[in-house]
């Protein structure tokens, strides 16, 4: 864990090998503009989960964002889950509260506030890629909005397909594709999921929920057939100012 001044309201992402995150500008930027001298913003990177137990017992903390790989892992810490996160099995924003640490999802918002721009009446069937903590969120939204989705995986699963399943029927059928995975990421930007670009056109929407690089090679698979694309940027600042909204309520 890296070493920040501390303040008297201390917050902070919990995450495996976050050097990147978007969250610690973010917030500190924040606190600047709002002269919040007495807040901080810390990346908490954990070896393993078992860790947050020794961080807990520091007074000053008075929430926490959570990102991979500790959406899941961290819910046994709680004393409360949020109705809307208990339905979707992840957490990533963490209350501070008389009464203990309370769970809220926070990815459902900012991901239903970032699609519906670019949403069309077709698309009304969706991939989505990885089955991680991220992507239980992202159904959630479009069960929410009607839309039909599938996971896809490594590995088939019963009501799953696996990237092999991929064919030319899977692609046409599926006009909306979200990946969920890490696949892409800065500094491995050639990575990509596997998918057979080939068969995308130009009513397919490519969702990525990364946002470093600003266009995975993913996304300009897809715009290069004119596929419309959007990253995660949008849904992270959203997801942020819904969080920062829940450590303020009262």
């Amino acid at each position: 864990m890296e070493k920040t001044e501390k303040k008297e309201n201390r917050f902070g992402l919990l995450g495996r090998n976050i050097g990147y995150s978007f969250s610690q500008g973010y917030f500190t930027q924040k606190f600047q503009d709002l002269g919040l001298n007495d807040h901080s913003y810390e990346n908490f990177d954990l070896e393993t989960i078992a860790q947050l137990e020794s961080l807990l017992t520091e007074n000053t903390l008075k929430g926490l964002n959570v990102t991979i790989p500790y959406k899941e892992q961290v819910i046994p810490f709680l004393s409360e889950i949020d109705g809307k996160a208990a339905v979707i099995g992840a957490v990533n924003t963490i209350k501070f509260t008389k009464n203990g640490l309370k769970g809220f999802n926070t990815d459902a918002h900012g991901f239903q506030k970032s699609l519906e721009p670019f949403l069309r009446p077709y698309h009304t069937s969706a991939l989505i890629l990885g089955t991680g903590g991220a992507s239980k969120a992202i159904r959630f939204v479009l069960d929410q909005l009607g839309i039909s989705n599938t996971f896809v995986s490594r590995s088939k699963k019963e009501g799953q397909l696996a990237y092999s399943d991929l064919d030319k029927k899977a692609i046409e059928d599926h006009l909306l594709i979200i990946n969920c995975t890490p696949l892409g990421t800065h500094p491995n930007i050639g990575d990509k999921p596997a998918l057979p670009y080939q068969f995308l056109g130009d009513k397919h929407l490519l969702f990525d929920l990364i946002y470093n690089p600003e266009k995975t090679t993913f996304l300009k698979e897809g715009e290069s057939r004119g596929s419309s694309i959007c990253n995660g940027l949008h849904m992270l600042e959203f997801q942020a100012e819904k969080a920062w909204e829940i450590w303020n309520q009262t």
